[in-house]
């Protein structure tokens, strides 16, 4: 399996309001290293797997709605806890809608997505899976 990963990073405000989550049950601040990956089982005849650009672009459209906002205010986590990992597959989600309408220019070639956030030096949590 062959992979390409791309970097790009959100600031983000947001609560998590349960008992379980402790102290970031209040409005806090967050800074996520974002790391996307798209996997492909054979490269193509240039020998890439998907072109960096557009992986690039594909993923900075997937965090630009993110960026710099209260999440507790965005109508996509109504009624949703945005954990690290409910993030991870947020953004999946939109990095996989930009593979099945051709965004990434990989004549479907990318089968497999892995979105990681950093959240600090010492904790990461990710989403993988098939398209």
């Amino acid at each position: 399996m062959f992979a390409v990963e791309v970097r790009d990073h959100i600031m983000i405000a947001h609560s998590l309001p349960a008992e379980v989550f402790g102290p970031a049950q209040g409005m806090h601040g967050a800074t996520f290293i974002v790391d996307a990956a798209f996997f492909a089982e054979r490269l193509d005849a240039h020998g890439i797997v998907v072109d960096i650009g557009l992986a690039t672009e594909a993923l900075g459209a997937a965090l630009a709605p993110l960026k710099y906002r209260n999440l507790d205010t965005l109508p996509a986590f109504e009624g949703r806890f945005t954990t690290t990992e409910a993030l991870c597959a947020h953004i999946w989600e939109s990095l996989r809608d930009a593979a099945r309408t051709g965004r990434l220019g990989d004549d479907g070639r990318v089968s497999r997505l892995r979105v990681t956030l950093h959240e600090s030096h010492v904790a990461r949590a990710w989403y993988d899976g098939k398209l």
